[in-house]
């Protein structure tokens, strides 16, 4: 599986219990021990992430349509883009280790190059303060989730 999930077993759950869990979730991707505390952080990041991951998608495929590339051709190169380079940065360093995603981009920004242009662009227009805000206010919102009664 591609998931991401975050797990806070509660403090009277046994061990073989908890590893128990995460080996669950685990069949349908990545998952995370961490304090409850992180719970709506992770909601954030990887509950909502694949929202914002579309809508790059999907920008990516708009700015091909818009450089020339017929919709179905630019969307089909954008998803992939974004599966390879999230498999570079899950096994890209050493001995298959995570690849910080800033080691990746400077792998790929040659000097004076297309990359680093574009890239200049979007950080330009806001792209990496976008997405941080958007994780920080999905982290507000399921705080106050968390807070009402149902």
């Amino acid at each position: 599986g591609a998931g991401a999930t975050g797990i806070a077993p509660a403090g009277d759950v046994a061990a073989a219990d908890a590893a128990l869990v995460r080996k669950l979730f685990e069949c349908v991707g990545y998952a995370a021990v961490v304090p409850e505390n992180l719970l709506d952080a992770v909601t954030g990041v990887s509950g909502s992430g694949p929202a914002y991951i579309a809508a790059v998608i999907e920008a990516l495929a708009d700015g091909g349509v818009k450089a020339g590339l017929p919709r179905p051709l630019a969307l089909e190169l954008a998803a992939n883009t974004v599966a390879g380079t999230g498999e570079m940065c899950k096994k890209g360093g050493d001995g298959g280790k995570m690849l910080h995603p800033a080691l990746l981009k400077d792998l790929v920004c040659s000097p004076g190059g297309t990359s680093i242009y574009g890239l200049s662009a979007a950080e330009k227009a806001g792209l990496r303060t976008s997405l941080v805000d958007a994780v920080m206010a999905t982290t507000r919102r399921a705080q106050q989730l968390g807070k009402s009664k149902l």
